[in-house]
């Protein structure tokens, strides 16, 4: 956690979100993943170097802590308490939000085309 580069927006809730993680990823598998090799929880940590998905440093998001709250608006999701808040990797985060899109287009009640009803 040494190699911290905060985001533009509210330093403090960041920093608070990401000590409370201990500079680590909180996802527990809401990305499809089990995380098994890392006890159940990804093992990605700030500031860190991922070996895939393009390599780099990772830097870890405050959002929503549940995935269902992934898809709300950001003047809601950044109204949220930092309580409701987790620290999640890029991967993690862009994988348990198009999980989130599945699941909510699957729940969605059909509409009809009216264009074509006679």
């Amino acid at each position: 956690m040494s190699a911290r580069i905060p985001p533009l927006a509210d330093l403090g809730m960041w920093q608070a979100v990401i000590a409370a993680a201990a500079g680590r990823c909180q996802c527990r598998g809401a990305c499809g993943k089990s995380h098994a090799k890392d006890g159940g929880r990804c093992g990605r940590e700030h500031g860190g170097y991922q070996q895939h998905h393009g390599g780099g440093t990772v830097r870890l998001l405050a959002a929503p802590a549940d995935p269902a709250d992934l898809l709300l608006p950001p003047h809601r999701a950044a109204a949220l308490p930092k309580r409701a808040l987790a620290a999640w990797c890029p991967t993690c985060h862009d994988a348990a939000l198009a999980a989130a899109r599945r699941t909510a287009r699957a729940s969605a009640p059909a509409v009809p085309d009216a264009l074509f009803d006679l």
